[in-house]
């Protein structure tokens, strides 16, 4: 018998989207996305078994509308940890029961049951066949260090979120671009400019700016300050602090750098992070004309993300769902955002807000007006931070 993830109209099954294709390119795909954090094979197994309750009667059957809803990701999360255990097995087991779902308590479910209550629910026998089809690597702990012994907990609760984050995304782009694929169509995804063509823009954008200025004591300060923050990028991954007075060129300085350190470190994209609404569109205009080509709407390529983004100012309907895509994952080399915004997503449950978390990993992360964290959420706000420069960057 064929198994299949996905139905298509055509009345012929030979159209439809073969299962252990679907597995194994996710898994392809989740561990492409981990692979430079240290954590492919991880990735590579939740996307391998986050389907394989497909593998049952029940679920063929529903895809030719014959039953009601099937639970498909159970299985895959009890083979998860039959198969390695209560400690990668189980961190596993999280993403895998709640690809579609969300992450849930491990127990007292809340919105949505509780993993040990997923676990312990009776699920049809899977057919055997998937043995064969599906072959599952050997993991190895990924090289995690916590801030102290008890950041332990932290740690492993944010590589949680990192891997479930990876196999949603991989799962939701293998299944678009299958159905793209039977449609004839190509989703307008990625396709940018490099970080190095950006910089290049900007660079060529600040000298302008530098050759039309009128000698100054406080030009050559915001000279000064361009020129000593370029000069830190070289510096290894880490936290930077920038301090610079209203007026100081504070803006483009601080992108300046974020460019020149991600190219130095091999990162893949700038996150500004913003507290207030009223001057994140400010912020996003003013990159957007410093790195402005004619030919390309640079709302493709610098990513507001935020709820009163009026789309109206994109310019073309191609530009507008290229941006769409965008703010699902943030697969852009820049990303404006809120701190709202930010910090809700990495703590986060649901698959639709988390899918962007592993596009995190591995960025310059610029948070502007910094000292306007709220107290009483300032201790989770610096742990997560500190965890992404600690633990996510390439390796």
């Amino acid at each position: 018998m064929e198994y299949y993830a996905h139905s298509h109209p055509s009345v012929d099954r030979r159209d439809w989207h073969r299962l252990s294709e679907h597995l194994q390119d996710t898994g392809d795909r989740a561990a492409a996305f981990l692979g430079r954090l240290g954590c492919a094979d991880l990735g590579r197994i939740a996307g391998l078994l986050h389907d394989l309750g497909k593998y049952t009667r029940e679920f063929q059957d529903r895809l030719a509308g014959e039953v009601g809803r099937v639970d498909h990701a159970t299985a895959g999360a009890k083979v998860a940890l039959e198969r390695y255990g209560p400690k990668i097995g189980k961190m596993l087991a999280f993403g895998i029961a709640g690809h579609h779902a969300g992450l849930a308590n491990g127990v007292n479910g809340g919105e949505t049951s509780a993993l040990t209550d997923r676990l312990a629910v009776r699920i049809s026998k899977l057919d055997p066949v998937w043995e064969t089809q599906v072959t599952l690597p050997e993991p190895t702990w990924p090289p995690i260090k916590p801030r102290d012994p008890e950041a332990l907990g932290f740690s492993a609760a944010f590589l949680t979120r990192m891997v479930f984050s990876a196999l949603v995304d991989a799962d939701f782009l293998d299944t678009e671009a299958w159905f793209a694929d039977r449609e004839g169509v190509r989703p307008p995804r990625g396709m940018h400019p490099s970080l190095a063509e950006l910089s290049r823009r900007l660079d060529a954008h600040m000298s302008a700016i530098e050759r039309g200025a009128e000698r100054s004591e406080v030009n050559e300060l915001r000279r000064e300050v361009l020129r000593h923050a370029r000069a830190k990028a070289a510096e290894n991954p880490g936290l930077f602090t920038l301090t610079v007075p209203t007026g100081g060129g504070k803006t483009l300085t601080s992108l300046a750098f974020a460019l020149a350190h991600a190219l130095r470190h091999e990162k893949d994209r700038v996150i500004y992070v913003i507290p207030y609404m009223s001057i994140i569109e400010q912020t996003a205009t003013v990159f957007r004309e410093a790195l402005r080509v004619d030919e390309v709407d640079p709302a493709e390529f610098v990513v507001e993300h935020h709820s009163t983004f009026d789309e109206d100012r994109v310019r073309s309907r191609e530009a507008r769902d290229k941006l769409h895509l965008a703010m699902e994952n943030w697969d852009a080399p820049i990303v404006v955002t809120t701190a709202v915004q930010f910090f809700e997503s990495l703590f986060a449950r649901r698959s639709s807000r988390c899918r962007k978390l592993h596009n995190i990993a591995n960025s310059v992360v610029v948070l502007d007006e910094a000292q306007t964290l709220p107290l009483p959420v300032l201790r989770p706000c610096v742990a997560t931070i500190d965890e992404l420069a600690r633990n996510w960057r390439n390796r």
